[in-house]
């Protein structure tokens, strides 16, 4: 390569490369506060919701990350599981369109029914105000 073209090439790679580096050293600054909130326990377990994680979706419902733990018999430690929950607080719905990390395409919409961890989640973060 001439020197001309070497140039060339060695300033649009700065100036591609630098707004990418700004961007992936600056990803964690993105990321909201973590602000764990627990809803009164149950004899099946314990469920949280991230108050720093809750948005609203382009559809006007309410998506958080909750986190739950079922009780064991034994009184072992129970392995959580993460959840992003999507939530219709006019319907009171709601559907896990992730599941330890994992997409859940497609999920269906489903009531709470006794599940009453699920539902304080549901009203906590319908009446939160957070958005």
């Amino acid at each position: 390569m001439n020197s001309t073209l070497r140039k060339c090439v060695r300033e649009w790679l700065k100036a591609a490369l630098v707004p990418v580096l700004i961007l992936v050293l600056a990803a964690p600054a993105l990321a909201g506060p973590v602000d764990w909130r627990e809803v009164p326990s149950t004899s099946e377990g314990q469920q949280w919701w991230d108050a720093g994680s809750v948005r609203r979706t382009k559809n006007g419902n309410l998506s958080v990350l909750s986190r739950y733990s079922l009780k064991t018999e034994d009184d072992s430690p129970a392995l959580g599981t993460l959840v992003v929950m999507e939530i219709d607080c006019g319907q009171s719905l709601y559907r896990d369109t992730q599941k330890n990390g994992l997409p859940r395409f497609r999920a269906d919409w489903e009531a709470p029914a006794k599940d009453d961890l699920i539902t304080e989640v549901i009203n906590a973060v319908c009446s939160s105000g957070l958005t």
